[in-house]
């Protein structure tokens, strides 16, 4: 049986994801900072704080080998570039980017050396392109897509890959919230909000969970490597 963690995997995409790994036959991990709101049936779920160096290392020293990683913790802010605070931009690189690359680099050199792995970053379309608003989360993605292509880059010829999917905006509760958010700030409903917020999107539509758990299962499942899955609410 292989060894998957998946970081943020108690909530949402992660959550989607624990599960479809454990129903698959995985031995599932799922990091996260805080204990699940609900079980997760065949998932272990551990207190990690991805950002942290000290726990990063004695968590994944703990785990053992690790056969599949899902880089999947992350975090979300929008605010005009001039009203962007410093502790802003550094919990968006450290969640978004460092996280990723403290947990991908725990696990690199065992996977090298078995000549076998599968590291997955669940990114966004922010980190393909810009847009109005989010200079510390475009910015932290950009980083985790750049460390994805160097990490592709090193394993190439090798038994393991390195591949990322870069969803639009995907139906879950950091969504709602923006919606949410919109809303209070626009005098809009919900659905309006929603709508708004949908048509922002090249496709004008929110993204369902599955539709990224999906795209993930076909990099794990596959011999990709370097490959950047865009989900931008066209057609699969």
């Amino acid at each position: 049986m292989s060894t998957a963690v998946v970081t943020g995997g108690t909530r949402g995409i992660g959550r989607a994801i624990s599960l479809e790994l454990a129903g698959a036959g995985h031995d599932v991990i799922a990091l996260a900072t805080s204990a699940p709101a609900e079980p997760l049936a065949g998932v272990d779920a551990r207190i990690c704080d991805v950002t942290d160096e000290a726990q990063v290392v004695s968590t994944f020293s703990d785990i053992g080998r690790v056969d599949i990683l899902v880089n999947n913790a992350g975090v979300s802010g929008s605010n005009r570039l001039g009203r962007t605070t410093l502790e802003e931009w550094h919990r968006s690189i450290a969640v978004n980017a460092t996280g990723a690359f403290l947990c991908t680099r725990a696990v690199i050199d065992g996977m090298l050396e078995r000549d076998a792995g599968r590291i997955v970053t669940v990114a966004s379309i922010a980190g393909v392109e810009g847009a109005k608003y989010i200079a510390a989360y475009a910015s932290s993605k950009h980083a985790a897509m750049g460390l994805m292509r160097v990490v592709a880059a090193e394993v190439d010829g090798t038994g393991v890959t390195a591949n990322s999917v870069c969803p639009t905006f995907v139906r879950t509760e950091m969504t709602v919230a923006t919606i949410a958010n919109i809303a209070r700030q626009t005098g809009k409903n919900l659905a309006e909000a929603e709508a708004a917020l949908a048509k922002a999107t090249p496709h004008g539509r929110i993204i369902e969970i599955a539709e990224v758990v999906e795209a993930v299962m076909e990099l794990l499942d596959g011999d990709h490597n370097g490959q950047e899955i865009v989900l931008d609410g066209g057609p699969s």
